[in-house]
């Protein structure tokens, strides 16, 4: 059998998702698509806005064959690990031929020359780049001017410049790292960037459908979701996630603080500097960020120090087997899926009972899983699913 997997968070599963699941079918002709998807909490520091075996429920309707779940030691990551995690799940599965995901712009080749310069970075590249971070900028924008001066041969920077391309290079770098052969199938976006906040016709960002939830933007929003996802959607919905958020900032010591991933160069304490005068939670985000520490950085800073993700753990997580837990499938294509992926080196979860073939180590990842799940049930008040969804 021959897959094309696709990495991401579905939050919500829009109609951009349900191209870029066409588009991979159309340009590999696989036999069916993989999806490794974030759970109840995601990359960009957010909770979910739908639990996610619903999630993984719009993802079969909208055309994938099986979802994934990405465990949370990587799906809250920053974009490296967030793609280390991923691609060292569907590498292990020897029928996984491909990766597709969405772009601005790119090229296989592109990806992967681009991928192979920056993994071997020289001393040169090093101490430029340092130069550059002490002068205050962020990384992604330090790491762009040094190529740009040292005019790496092999690296295209306009992959750099864009959300979607940065994280296409981090895909291409995993695969590098991962010595795997599968093939990346860059797709071009259709709709708007990724970042756009606004609403457009049909096909929107997450961040811009987000947003009209908050505003009760319904006519908005339904035309850019396929219907079983707008279905589910909740307008103008609150939870108690930010006062979560700053409780655990006041609780966590600063020396524990320094450990939880990420948080590096003293940002505990700028964190905790800032904290004393600033408990409401959007202010404390503006105070903290800079054009150094992006808000998205600390955003998923803020909910690693939730969930207690430590910088060590993560590092050795990266090292470990790991599992493939099925949270949906399409139910006319099980019986030719899962023999498929009990071909991977890593064991298969389809239900509670599949633990006992895990060793140690991977089952503390899966408990860790449902100890996010027990946190999203508390701030949400919802009991997510926590059965296979067939669909």
């Amino acid at each position: 059998m021959k897959i094309c997997a696709i990495i991401c968070e579905f939050n919500p599963f829009h109609n951009g998702h349900k191209y870029l699941i066409e588009q991979a079918k159309e340009k590999t002709g696989c036999d069916a698509v993989l999806c490794i998807m974030s759970g109840n909490f995601t990359q960009r520091g957010e909770i979910a806005i739908i639990d996610k075996f619903e999630r993984a429920k719009h993802a079969v309707l909208g055309g994938a064959d099986i979802v994934v779940e990405l465990p949370s030691l990587f799906a809250t990551a920053p974009a490296e690990i967030f793609a280390l995690g991923a691609v060292k799940i569907i590498s292990s599965c020897p029928d996984i031929e491909w990766l597709a995901f969405g772009t601005e712009i790119g090229t296989e080749e592109e990806f992967n020359s681009t991928a192979s310069a920056l993994i071997n970075e020289s001393k040169e590249f090093k101490n430029a780049l340092k130069d550059h971070l002490k002068e205050g900028k962020s990384y992604a924008k330090a790491r762009l001017e040094t190529l740009q001066e040292l005019n790496i041969e092999g690296v295209k920077l306009e992959l750099l410049s864009k959300s979607n391309s940065i994280l296409g290079v981090e895909y291409a770098k995993a695969v590098l790292s991962n010595s795997s052969s599968i093939k990346l199938v860059p797709i071009q976006r259709k709709g708007s960037d990724f970042t756009d906040q606004d609403l457009r016709e049909n096909y929107s960002s997450a961040t811009a459908i987000k947003l009209a939830l908050q505003k009760g933007d319904v006519k908005g929003v339904k035309k850019n979701v396929p219907p079983y996802v707008f279905s589910s959607l909740k307008f103008k919905q609150e939870n108690n996630f930010k006062n979560y958020i700053v409780y655990s900032l006041l609780a966590r010591p600063t020396k524990e603080l320094a450990g939880i991933l990420d948080c590096t160069e003293g940002l505990e304490n700028r964190i905790k500097a800032f904290l004393n005068d600033n408990m409401d939670y959007d202010t404390l985000i503006e105070k903290v960020s800079s054009r150094r520490y992006t808000l998205a950085r600390i955003k998923r800073i803020f909910l690693s120090n939730l969930l207690g993700i430590f910088e060590k753990d993560v590092r050795e997580g990266l090292k470990e087997d790991l599992y493939i837990k099925i949270l949906a499938v399409k139910y006319d294509k099980m019986n030719d899926l899962l023999p498929s992926l009990c071909r991977s080196k890593y064991p298969l979860i389809t239900r509670s009972s599949d633990r006992k073939n895990l060793n140690e180590k991977q089952d503390e990842f899966i408990e860790f899983d449902e100890f996010c799940n027990d946190v999203y049930r508390l701030i949400t008040g919802i009991a997510p699913q926590t059965k296979m969804v067939f669909v």
